[in-house]
C-alpha cells in the first residue's frame, strides 16, 4: 500500500503537469491503456492517445490553473485525494475542491483516474465572463 508520505510527493509532481499546457507531459504519468474520468468526460476515456487529445485541450484552455492536494488517503494500489484547483476566469479566480481517485500499475503509472468536482460556480463565471464580451 502506498503511503500518504509517498502519495504526497507523487501529487506534487503529478499536479504540477496540470499547470502550464504540458499534455504529453502529464500523459506521461498514465500507463498506456489507462482509464480517465472527470467532469468533462463523465462517461471516461480510455488510452494515452485519447488522454493526450483531451489534455490538449482542457490544458490548452486552462494554462494558468493550479491543482493542489489538499490531503491524501491511501488505498490498496493508490490513494483517494482531496483536490483544490485555482482556475482564472477572466480577473476572477475560481476555487473549487474535489476528489480524485487513483490507482497505479505495477510500473508506478496511473491505471484509472476519477476526479469529481462541482463546476457550478466555475461554468456560472465562464458564462458571465462570455457575456462582458457578447455586450
Amino acid at each position: 500500500m502506498m503511503t500518504q508520505a509517498e502519495a504526497q510527493e507523487f501529487a506534487s509532481r503529478w499536479l504540477s503537469a496540470w499547470t502550464g499546457n504540458r499534455p504529453v507531459e502529464l500523459a506521461a504519468f498514465y500507463a498506456d491503456d489507462a482509464f480517465f474520468i472527470d467532469p468533462g468526460r463523465p462517461l471516461g476515456i480510455q488510452g494515452k492517445e485519447q488522454l493526450i487529445a483531451y489534455f490538449t485541450k482542457v490544458t490548452g484552455n486552462n494554462p494558468t490553473w493550479i491543482w493542489t492536494l489538499v490531503e491524501a488517503i491511501p488505498i490498496k494500489d493508490g490513494f483517494l485525494g482531496k483536490l483544490a484547483a485555482y482556475i482564472p476566469v477572466g480577473d476572477k479566480i475560481v476555487e473549487c475542491v474535489g476528489l480524485c481517485f487513483l490507482q497505479f500499475d505495477d510500473q508506478g503509472k496511473i491505471r484509472r483516474n476519477e476526479i469529481y468536482f462541482d463546476r457550478t460556480e466555475l461554468i456560472m463565471e465562464i458564462n458571465k465572463f462570455r457575456q462582458s464580451f457578447a455586450h
